[in-house]
């Protein structure tokens, strides 16, 4: 079964309330433009949580389909990555590491920022991807950018583990300020949602955003606290630095599980801010365009 079979056949088993009773008629949906620029109905979301379903284990099937190494994948390319980092700007450059064994602090900032960076990728792209999907069948489009940020989440759990394993190998102990972990990691997916919600409908208008994209996460990496601590950006430019909101998320996960310092609360704080405007411009934006996608799609 094709993925718009999927979609199709979880519509018409759910209807427009998500329920799935036997032998009972299906809904009708009642399909309408918006009414005022904050009508977002978001609530479609939660009515559609079968296909909200439905579409993530398509895309952790997609994923690892025909791939010989499976869920290897998942932890090859963090692993990978910060054993570059060690040996380039570890050994080679000498970066300081605030006293903590590189790998394991190189590792702290990768995990958060690859599962960003991935579930931006999916979210900016998934709309032309399912192009198909959005011009023959009704849903509320703001499943599919929701769906590519929760199917990562699979990934860092995988590399999570790996990363314990080598904080142990380093004597790293885990601490209770892990408990701080999810909340980090939900801060990210908010980001990444924003950030998908404007890339989504931009890549449907302008194409070139698939060929900028990997260019604009990559600077971005640079530019965020990935290889190096916050400690070495000037005192009084940090304010400006955070208004990257993955300085105060990767200092967030270093201080959770490396167990030293301080969290750097204004970073957080000042990320946070940035986020929520960006995730409600993001919804907004999105919603406005989602009326022209099939036309342009």
């Amino acid at each position: 079964m094709s993925g718009l079979d999927e979609v199709r056949a979880t519509l018409a088993v759910a209807g427009t309330d998500g329920d799935s009773r036997a032998g009972a008629p299906s809904s009708v949906a009642e399909i309408r433009s918006s009414r005022g620029l904050f009508d977002l109905d978001l609530g479609a979301v939660w009515r559609f949580r079968e296909l909200l379903v439905n579409l993530i284990v398509r895309d952790l099937k997609v994923l690892y389909r025909q791939a010989a190494l499976g869920a290897l994948w998942a932890v090859l390319q963090p692993v990978l990555t910060v054993a570059i980092f060690t040996v380039v700007f570890g050994r080679f450059v000498r970066v300081p590491s605030d006293g903590s064994p590189y790998p394991v602090f190189a590792f702290a900032a990768v995990l958060p920022w690859t599962y960003f960076a991935e579930s931006v990728r999916r979210s900016g792209m998934g709309l032309v991807q399912d192009a198909e999907l959005v011009r023959k069948v009704y849903f509320p489009r703001l499943v599919m950018p929701v769906a590519s940020v929760i199917a990562p989440l699979v990934d860092f759990l995988i590399a999570f583990l790996v990363l314990l394993v080598v904080m142990v190998l380093y004597g790293v102990m885990p601490t209770w300020r892990m408990i701080v972990i999810p909340p980090l990691l939900l801060v990210t997916a908010g980001l990444a949602l924003a950030i998908g919600l404007w890339l989504g409908p931009l890549n449907v208008r302008f194409r070139d955003v698939k060929h900028t994209l990997p260019f604009i996460l990559q600077i971005w990496m640079y530019a965020s606290p990935v290889i190096y601590p916050l400690s070495v950006i000037p005192e009084q430019y940090r304010w400006l630095y955070s208004l990257n909101p993955m300085v105060g998320v990767i200092e967030g996960f270093r201080w959770a599980l490396l167990g030293r310092g301080e969290a750097d609360l204004a970073a957080l704080t000042i990320g946070a801010c940035v986020i929520l405007l960006l995730l409600a411009g993001g919804l907004v934006f999105f919603k406005r365009m989602e009326r022209f996608f099939a036309d342009l799609i």
